[in-house]
């Protein structure tokens, strides 16, 4: 990352605190057969809690993970001009990036993008006039040659994983469990390699600052340095998350929060950095397809009011990739932009 640049440092107010708060009583939910009549009601439980949850048993094959993982690793160990052959863009939201911006502070860390879903389309600019489509197009880089192969068997498994866990989430609103499937069948979802090297300044910086996740579901493997923190609903505190062997931390993202009508809320989260040890994680983000219209579902609202006016998925994506691309003066959209005043 080379000499600190101001960019990274946060607030004074959003700095990280170098003692650690454990959190404890985070849901652990087995998702093997045996334990099938209880999985509703735990999401349930931890959904309205947390806003998130962990699963072990979720038949993703340990081998894919470690392949992914290993992959990931020689990627990132590349010389930098060698990454910067597959840098994303403005056109381009897909593939290498190092300057990453989160509310408007640079993120240490680095990324490599890769849309899970194939043919996947977004709106060409956020003008909600302009009916243009671009086609999300993966760049491969020439080492290591696996990471494609390697890349492409992780997003069939973790898709199997995200139908499960989404018709799980529909019975645990009420709904049928086939309620969602529609609205995913031409989805936006991505992977994200994450590389946070060690950091000289982490009572300053942080890997990813605070944010709720825009999609509906995040599904996240962390490696067992771990740095995740969850902002605690009872008391607003930052706890961390340590790190379960082979599970997955899911997080209720902002779009099912505005489907459940706020019966489920997106958790504010961040990435803490390591001042001796690199870490690295892979989040896989399930995402509609970008001609649905976002708002509260009609079968969870029946005499009460909405509180979100309806919005486009695909326009917000774009909109809200331009701010994760530069620093703007403004705030990056947040769904609190749709909310219906009282």
């Amino acid at each position: 990352m080379g000499e600190v640049d101001p960019a990274f440092i946060q607030d004074t107010q959003h700095r990280p605190k170098l003692a650690v708060i454990e959190a404890e009583g985070i849901p652990l939910i087995d998702l093997s057969s045996a334990n099938a009549s209880n999985h509703v009601s735990q999401i349930a439980d931890a959904c309205k809690n947390w806003g998130f949850f962990q699963v072990i048993n979720h038949g993703v094959p340990s081998e894919s993970r470690r392949k992914i993982e290993d992959a990931a690793r020689k990627f990132f160990a590349l010389p930098l001009e060698e990454k910067r052959k597959v840098s994303r863009d403005e056109v381009n939201p897909f593939g290498y990036f190092d300057t990453e911006h989160t509310k408007n502070v640079r993120d240490w860390k680095e990324v490599f993008d890769i849309v899970a879903s194939s043919p996947a389309f977004i709106p060409a600019s956020p003008n909600p006039d302009d009916k243009e489509l671009e086609k999300l197009i993966n760049q491969w880089p020439q080492y290591p040659p696996e990471l494609r192969e390697v890349c492409e068997e992780y997003a069939r498994e973790m898709e199997k994983l995200a139908v499960n866990l989404l018709g799980l989430l529909s019975l645990s609103l009420g709904l049928p469990e086939n309620r969602f499937n529609l609205l995913f069948e031409e989805s936006t979802n991505f992977i994200r390699l994450n590389h946070y090297p060690p950091c000289s300044i982490p009572h300053l910086a942080l890997g990813i600052g605070r944010h709720k996740d825009s999609g509906a579901l995040t599904f996240l493997a962390q490696d067992d340095v771990g740095g995740l923190e969850v902002k605690r609903k009872t008391d607003g505190e930052w706890v961390r998350v340590k790190p379960t062997p082979d599970a997955y931390i899911i997080n209720v993202g902002d779009i099912v929060q505005v489907w459940s009508n706020d019966t489920y809320e997106s958790v504010e989260h961040r990435v803490m950095v390591n001042s001796e040890r690199e870490r690295f994680s892979i989040p896989f983000v399930l995402s509609p397809g970008h001609h649905v219209w976002v708002k509260p579902l009609e079968e969870l609202t029946k005499g009460e009011k909405p509180k979100y006016r309806a919005y486009n998925w695909g326009k917000f994506f774009v909109t809200r990739r331009r701010s994760n691309f530069k620093k703007l003066d403004v705030e990056n959209l947040q769904i609190s932009h749709f909310r219906v005043s009282e």
